[in-house]
């Protein structure tokens, strides 16, 4: 068991927890200015209406997130035995409520509005954050990470709300996205089908350049579809790979750390 816990919170977990926390670091204290919220972020490129809905592209676009979060929370539902289900049921209820969240604050775009579509963004983020260190470091930390990651996620939006300074809630945003990455490059692979993990980051990568060229898209697709739009739709196929993910995978075998592998 020594060795176990040794091997759990070795150079793998000391490297884990310098990655996790250098970017606060830097932010807080070598960067060390806040980070206000452009007001420019609020204008985008489709403002068009539709059935009485402003912005009805940027608001209808966000079924998506419905469909994979309902698929995700289900499965979870119907396969209690699944490791670390509670923090992957988080995740895929933060996506589901990214619908009525999201689409609620383009319906009406502003800073106090923003605050409901990013606390269920920051769930499912925290959600995946925390199900990923679990099943890697112990399922017996779990609940305690689940807790911890919610409580700090959701801090970091009122935090933000507060005082005007996005430096902790980019961090939270950018931490699951750094900790999958190296988990999947150092750690040895509990199940299969990981993959479906760097394809989710892939996705949410694409749609974070979509979003950026907002009117670009716009533009070139002859006012079929904004690039805000194109990012809803491709940002909730991540959620859709990690459904895939826990659907298609199969323990593996890990000699001497037979426990972490069990469902």
């Amino acid at each position: 068991m020594e060795n176990t816990l040794r091997s759990r919170f070795g150079w793998r977990g000391l490297g884990l927890g310098l990655l996790i926390l250098a970017p606060l670091f830097y932010l807080m204290f070598v960067y060390g200015e806040p980070i206000p919220q452009d007001s420019s972020y609020h204008i985008f490129a489709d403002t068009r209406t539709c059935l009485g809905l402003d912005n009805f592209g940027n608001v209808a676009s966000n079924l998506g997130f419905l469909l994979a979060g309902a698929t995700g929370a289900l499965w979870c539902l119907r396969n209690p035995g699944t490791q670390a289900v509670r923090s992957w049921t988080t995740f895929f209820l933060g996506v589901a409520l990214v619908f009525f969240g999201s689409g609620y604050y383009h319906s009406r775009p502003g800073d106090d509005s923003l605050v409901w579509d990013r606390l269920p963004i920051t769930v499912a983020f925290m959600g995946v954050f925390s199900a990923l260190l679990s099943e890697h470091l112990g399922k017996e930390l779990e609940r305690r990470l689940l807790v911890t990651a919610l409580a700090v996620g959701i801090a970091s939006v009122f935090l933000w709300k507060i005082t005007g300074d996005l430096r902790v809630y980019l961090w939270v945003q950018v931490t699951p996205l750094l900790a999958i990455c190296y988990v999947i490059a150092i750690y040895p692979g509990r199940y299969t089908h990981r993959h479906y993990l760097l394809v989710g980051v892939g996705f949410y990568a694409l749609a974070k350049v979509a979003e950026y060229y907002d009117n670009g898209v716009y533009a070139l697709s002859s006012a079929a579809i904004s690039g805000h739009s194109l990012k809803h739709l491709v940002a909730a196929a991540a959620p859709f790979c990690i459904y895939l993910m826990l659907k298609r995978r199969a323990p593996i075998e890990i000699p001497g750390d037979r426990e972490l592998v069990k469902s």
